[in-house]
């Protein structure tokens, strides 16, 4: 069995979104199968922003972040869950995540892998208005390679997989369709 943090990129605090609810189809379907699991809502979180380079080299993260990143230690698989904005991930995600994935923590200032997130799996799941072909295809899917390749690979987590959730305002069929592939996804601990 595995250990799973689950990390929710919405930055709406209320909930009740798509993306919550496939979050908790995988979480359900994960904790029912034995795995571990541990959730993270980025939107609960007090962290500032980081503005300078001296702030993400040096200074030690907030207390919310520091607990952020011994969740990441302790979890042998990662799955984040966040709305298609603008092409990529909200600025709340990508602020987390330059917190959190900093020297010292994610990589050394050389800029290899540390040991604590080498070799973790990774999922992303990300919903959007569009069909999912049309940004995989057309606009390329930037967004997603830049937070798969870039940043987690870059901190040595592999394999990372995806899963696109396109016209999320579409019919109750598709999102049920969706919700059942993540209550597999969450079963297996993929």
């Amino acid at each position: 069995m595995k250990r799973i943090l689950i990390i929710q990129g919405h930055p709406d605090p209320r909930g009740g979104r798509f993306g919550h609810a496939l979050a908790d189809a995988y979480a359900c379907a994960a904790a029912q199968a034995g795995h571990e699991v541990q959730r993270l809502d980025i939107a609960k979180l007090d962290f500032a922003l980081l503005r300078t380079k001296e702030e993400f080299d040096g200074q030690p993260p907030c207390e919310a972040i520091q607990s952020a990143q011994q969740a990441m230690v302790s979890a042998q698989h990662l799955v984040i869950f966040f709305p298609l904005w603008l092409g990529g991930m909200p600025a709340l995600l990508k602020g987390f995540l330059e917190q959190a994935l900093r020297p010292g923590f994610a990589f050394d200032l050389r800029g290899s892998a540390k040991q604590q997130l080498k070799g973790k799996s990774a999922r992303i799941v990300v919903t959007m208005g569009m069909p999912s072909l049309v940004y995989r295809w057309y606009f390329g899917a930037h967004g997603l390679k830049s937070l798969s390749r870039s940043i987690l690979g870059f901190c040595g987590m592999g394999p990372v997989r995806t899963a696109l959730v396109g016209n999320v305002e579409g019919s109750a069929r598709g999102r049920e369709k969706w919700m059942q592939r993540m209550r597999g996804l969450g079963a297996e601990g993929g």
